[in-house]
């Protein structure tokens, strides 16, 4: 991981930590701990006889695709396979850090209807791999994929390991995966372990983007331990001990574009290819399953015609992925490494790494303090991933020809994307009754201003269903105006977001070099960065004679300018219906559930990482309950935290919970600190 520089600091590289608020204990955990090591101890039989007895496993994935017979450890090339056999390592006394339970009902997991304790216990023990459950057959996936546009050969489930496929209560089937359960053939020079602050994101994250209508995996439960690994954060030879994390992630596959990548030959400019070179009749067999599993309805309307299957199936995959990156835009979720080995097969959102939720609107947003050149910005997101599907068109062939799969591509995928994006955005607007081809142009320019003004993206989008069409009185229009400027960036956030962040110095030697010798510098830097650097100096050069009253004054006068407009649209759409307040009821419902109130904000993230690492784990539990519902209004604080204590926290537990209290509400926009955060 590459060291994150801002402004001349130093901070971690995964997420950026601010001074812990102190010790905290969380009862009920402290409880599981100890019950925990009980059972460890042989007081559950092997199998999960308890709440957990009651999963079935039927391991379809591993009886269709060929298993390495090698059982070899260590990390190794995997040829001719498309799974290795492999058993976690065992962490120091497990225990629950929080379970979700709509996760887990998936797998026919109902809430416990007993002693919660035990089974927050029996959770901990099986979900951490200390204990495998009866039919479970642990394996790590044998996969490729391209890196930033490099093909880096094989990589594969390093830490992630398939536990088997359980079969929920309608009969659909879900692969379940630990993620940080220890080394598998894929490793490489990784120790195969998760910590807690990333486990908590991915957690998280998951869940937040499935209340949010996303497609996504999921995450039944976080399960950290006693176990430590070193991890140097600041890369500067100061190495931390860190806690052993890990996830139970829920899927109908982790299959993805780079699984079809292990066929790939010598790459042209990194020289690597994919371990089963050669193997056609593994792609075949990948291709089978794949349809006849996942897209059932195309395997039996071509179960004669392989080329016109697949034909299908790279079509529909299309138009899932362009789907999905067109919601991953309208709620500003920037995915972070959109490698070809992150993108599901099914159209899932997968593997949750440097994400991020865009705060101040900024088509150029990069979550991943790593992606120095910006390939993976949110304005990128749908080029890369569409990128990404000629990456796997060049796979399938010679199952499907490349010329049928770029056809496919070209047609279906910007069409497919634009006509989502925009249908998502008129319901964002409230656009319900009319479609018409200035929408297009009204939504570009409300978000060009949520770019002149800082806006907060999900805040300003919750705010237009307040706004008035029908009511003409001024001081209303200047009271919802005082709004929408409050949730614009400040003059002191807007100069922590243009602070230049290369020295002078090494600016005047990069811009002699561009006009000396542009060769050398076409090695060493990008035009890009450096005109970006020159207008960041420029516009924090001009913030310093801004005042507040003149950024306001400004704001004002914009989005004065953008209301006019979208109340002419809106005026459209009450002209042709007879009933306006019925018309104004509806609009503010479907805004309300498109617009989320609440997202996973790196601020809010981080207060729950920096409790649990002081052993509280009630904030990670109440973020939790509130993603689950992230339209739904609600007193922000009280709502989530009477069930906490209810539990029976400990006293100081209830401190924390106390202090959390005093934080700025969940849909607040960030505070201050939280531009100094850093994900890599």
């Amino acid at each position: 991981m590459a060291v994150a520089l801002l402004g001349g600091r130093r901070f971690p590289a995964l997420l950026l930590l601010r001074a812990a608020a102190g010790p905290c204990r969380h009862g009920p955990a402290g409880a599981a701990m100890q019950q925990g090591a009980a059972m460890q101890q042989g007081a559950a039989p092997e199998g999960g006889s308890g709440w957990l007895g009651a999963l079935r496993f039927d391991n379809l994935a591993l009886r269709s695709l060929p298993v390495d017979a090698s059982e070899a450890g260590g990390p190794r090339a995997v040829p001719g396979a498309c799974f290795s056999r492999v058993r976690p390592s065992p962490l120091q006394n497990p225990r629950l850090v929080a379970m979700s339970l709509p996760a887990l009902a998936l797998l026919g997991l109902e809430e416990p209807a007993g002693d919660r304790e035990a089974a927050e216990a029996e959770a901990a023990l099986y979900f951490s791999g200390n204990r495998l459950l009866a039919g479970s057959e642990p394996a790590a996936h044998c996969y490729c994929g391209h890196q930033f546009g490099s093909f880096a050969g094989q990589l594969g489930d390093g830490a992630a390991m398939y536990l088997g496929e359980v079969l929920g209560p309608r009969g659909e089937r879900w692969e379940i995966q630990l993620k940080g359960a220890g080394l598998t053939p894929f490793s490489r020079q990784a120790d195969g372990r998760k910590v807690l602050r990333s486990s908590i994101r991915e957690f998280l994250c998951s869940e937040a983007m499935f209340h949010l209508g996303i497609p996504t995996t999921r995450a039944g439960t976080c399960v950290t331990s006693d176990s430590k690994v070193i991890r140097d954060i600041f890369y500067d030879g100061n190495p931390k001990n860190e806690r052993c994390t890990v996830v139970l992630r829920i899927a109908s596959t982790f299959i993805r574009f780079g699984s079809f990548e292990i066929f790939k030959p010598p790459d042209e400019y990194t020289g690597r290819k994919g371990p089963s070179v050669n193997r056609n009749d593994i792609r075949i067999q990948m291709l089978d399953y794949v349809i006849s599993t996942f897209y059932p309805e195309i395997q039996a309307a071509y179960p004669d015609n392989s080329i016109q299957r697949n034909a299908a199936f790279f079509k529909e995959i299309t138009k899932r992925t362009a789907r999905l990156v067109a919601e991953w835009q309208c709620v500003g979720f920037c995915h972070g490494v959109l490698n070809t080995d992150n993108m599901s097969i099914v159209g899932l959102t997968i593997d949750y790494g440097p994400f991020g939720f865009m705060d101040r609107y900024d088509p150029e947003h990069i979550c991943n303090g790593s992606d120095n050149t910006g390939r993976y910005a949110y304005n990128k997101q749908p080029e890369i991933c569409k990128w990404n599907l000629g990456k796997l068109a060049e796979a399938l062939v010679p199952e499907l020809p490349l010329e049928i799969s770029e056809l496919i591509l070209e047609e279906e995928y910007d069409a497919e994307f634009e006509k989502h994006y925009l249908q998502k955005m008129r319901k964002k607007l409230g656009l319900i009754q009319l479609e018409l081809e200035e929408d297009s142009k009204l939504v570009s320019e409300l978000l060009e201003t949520m770019h002149l003004t800082g806006g907060d993206f999900t805040n300003i989008f919750y705010l237009l269903s307040s706004f008035s069409v029908v009511d003409s009185d001024p001081s209303k229009l200047e009271d919802f105006l005082k709004e929408l400027t409050s949730q614009c960036a400040s003059v002191d956030e807007l100069k922590v977001a243009f602070r230049p962040q290369m020295d002078p110095r090494q600016l005047s030697m990069m811009l002699m070099l561009a006009q000396s010798n542009p060769q050398l510098f076409a090695l060493i830097g990008t035009k890009a960065n450096i005109n970006k650097e020159l207008e960041r100096i420029e516009q924090f050069s001009k913030l310093q004679q801004l005042t507040e009253d003149d950024l306001l004054s400004r704001n004002k006068r914009h989005w004065e300018e953008w209301l006019e407009k979208y109340r002419d649209r809106l005026q459209k759409e009450i002209e042709s219906v007879s009933d306006a307040d019925a018309w104004n009821t509806h609009r503010v419902k479907v805004m309300n559930s498109n617009n989320p109130k609440y997202i996973l904000r790196n601020y809010i993230a981080q207060n729950a990482i920096e409790a649990a690492e002081n052993g509280d784990f009630s904030e990670v539990r109440n973020v939790l309950k509130l993603l689950e519902n992230p339209f739904q209004e609600g007193e922000d604080f009280r709502e989530v935290k009477e069930d906490a204590e209810e539990e029976g926290a400990t006293a100081a537990a209830a401190a924390c919970a106390q202090e959390t209290r005093s934080r700025l509400p969940y849909s607040s926009k960030p505070p201050l600190w939280a531009s100094e955060l850093c994900v890599t």
